[in-house]
């Protein structure tokens, strides 16, 4: 689950939770938000042409119904919420303060669907800067403390949202495991460039 920040052309911040977020591929920087299409972050990113995904840890449960409520437009959903904004690197939309990572995006497409009758959109937007807190990030191998950050997490049901977390259960393969020779085609995305 991510909490979506935005900001508007008049300058109204807006967050959104949303919990049907991936990455593309492997080797793409860039990201896929699935939405209806009456959003006030749908009309954000359209207008603006960027957006943060802010990454919480459990504690902020708390935040999820405060940001998800539907309110006016020009609500800040910042104070509605009461949340501090972090300030991003390469967007205006700011970040938010106490998330364990942030991906600031820039709009790359929207495609706009109906399905049995109910129009929705997938929004793709490339990922210009990427931070993850130094406490729970593994500068030797990219990995993340997964204990340490406590991702939060939300499956749905007939009745509503049931909230929980991941965990890391101790298994590993190398990307090299899925091929024949055993090696990662894509091993080169990640070896450090000669320094000259």
């Amino acid at each position: 689950m991510v909490f979506i920040s935005t900001i508007s052309e008049d300058g109204i911040r807006n967050i959104a939770p949303y919990s049907c977020v991936i990455p593309v591929l492997r080797p793409l920087d860039l990201v896929c938000v699935a939405s209806a299409k009456m959003r006030d972050t749908y009309a954000n990113i359209k207008s603006t042409e960027e957006f943060v995904l802010n990454m919480p840890g459990v504690d902020m449960v708390d935040k999820v119904i405060p940001t998800a409520m539907h309110v006016p437009f020009n609500v800040d959903e910042f104070e509605l919420a009461g949340l501090k904004e972090r300030p991003s690197e390469k967007a205006k939309a700011p970040g938010i303060e106490g998330c364990y990572a942030w991906m600031e995006c820039k709009l790359h497409s929207i495609h706009e669907e109906v399905y049995g009758g109910f129009p929705y959109l997938l929004i793709l937007g490339k990922v210009v800067h990427l931070e993850v807190e130094d406490k729970i990030y593994n500068k030797e191998d990219g990995s993340w403390d997964m204990e340490k950050v406590k991702p939060l997490i939300m499956t749905g049901s007939d009745r509503g949202m049931h909230f929980g977390t991941a965990s890391n259960i101790g298994k590993f393969e190398p990307f090299g495991a899925m091929f024949e020779d055993g090696k990662d085609p894509l091993s080169w995305m990640h070896k450090e460039k000669e320094i000259q």
